[in-house]
């Protein structure tokens, strides 16, 4: 059984770079624009260099993302194989990108040329703090013995525990995305509407919820929490945000007062994903039931 492997993911998750350092955990570049000017993420970016990400969509910069291509994989994994590496990577979620598709497709062409090692591609059906989560788990798997194989399955057995509950601040960038209607973003700003989303069991985004201000909006994140978690001593909560530092803070107080021994990390949305979802979102991601 391979018990040497790497561990690689896209840029979209939102790992501590000290961890992933530490951990070596290998990160695919993803491309973006902002305001018309293309740029590539290939490492975590600092939380002032988002601030000015995020600063700058509020003054108007229109963000986009780019699919990766099978070749992306294909270049970027070569070297590690043909130095006789094999590759643990877990994806985006396929019921938000194609970007596990492109992974499949890759993995097919590189098992073709690289025979004598592993290359497997998980779907991690989930974003952002989920794939931080199941990146710590991967880790500590792997330490404790796991061959590829058995993480890969316990990767996909376990992903579902996985729970995102999050709320967004600007309805326009749901309505680029298709998810509302214009007449809907309109009148939802107007009256200070906030959705809240979740990531369903299909890796999919779903609104399921709308509360009137933020503050509202905040509380009913940590009634979901409180009614699908695990709980239990040391519980590993991310508190992800964009740019609403506040906001992640009453979130993380809160959560301690339901549980006082839990670990809470907080990050800053990386703008892979937060090119859709804009400034002001703020996310509880823990294990539990979705």
């Amino acid at each position: 059984m391979d018990k040497n492997y790497l561990i690689f993911t896209d840029i979209s998750a939102d790992i501590d770079p000290a961890f992933a350092e530490e951990h070596q955990i290998h990160f695919l570049p993803m491309n973006y624009s902002v305001g018309g000017e293309d740029r590539c993420c290939s490492a975590p970016e600092t939380d002032a260099f988002l601030k000015v990400f995020y600063d700058g969509q509020r003054n108007g910069d229109l963000t986009q993302t780019t699919q990766i291509s099978p070749q992306s994989y294909i270049d970027l994994f070569t070297p590690y194989l043909k130095a006789g590496n094999s590759i643990l990577y877990l994806s985006l979620s396929s019921g938000l990108s194609n970007t596990y598709a492109s992974s499949l497709m890759a993995v097919r062409e590189l098992g073709e040329v690289f025979p004598e090692v592993t290359v497997r591609s998980v779907d991690s059906l989930s974003a952002t703090g989920g794939m931080d989560m199941l990146l710590e788990y991967a880790v500590l798997n792997r330490e404790n013995g796991m061959s590829l194989e058995e993480n890969a399955r316990w990767l996909e057995e376990n992903r579902l525990r996985v729970c995102h509950w999050f709320m967004v601040d600007d309805l326009m960038y749901l309505k680029r995305g298709g998810r509302v209607s214009a007449a809907t973003a309109v009148m939802g700003t107007a009256l200070d509407i906030k959705p809240i989303l979740k990531i369903n069991r299909e890796g999919k985004l779903d609104t399921f919820m709308k509360k009137r201000g933020a503050k509202n909006a905040m509380k009913e994140l940590l009634a979901l929490y409180e009614g699908a978690t695990e709980g239990g001593d040391n519980e590993l909560i991310y508190i992800i945000h964009s740019d609403v530092p506040d906001r992640a803070e009453f979130v993380a107080n809160a959560l301690r007062e339901k549980n006082p021994t839990c670990r809470i990390k907080i990050r800053m949305l990386s703008p892979i994903i937060g090119a859709h979802t804009g400034p002001g979102l703020c996310a509880i991601v823990h294990m539990g039931s979705r």
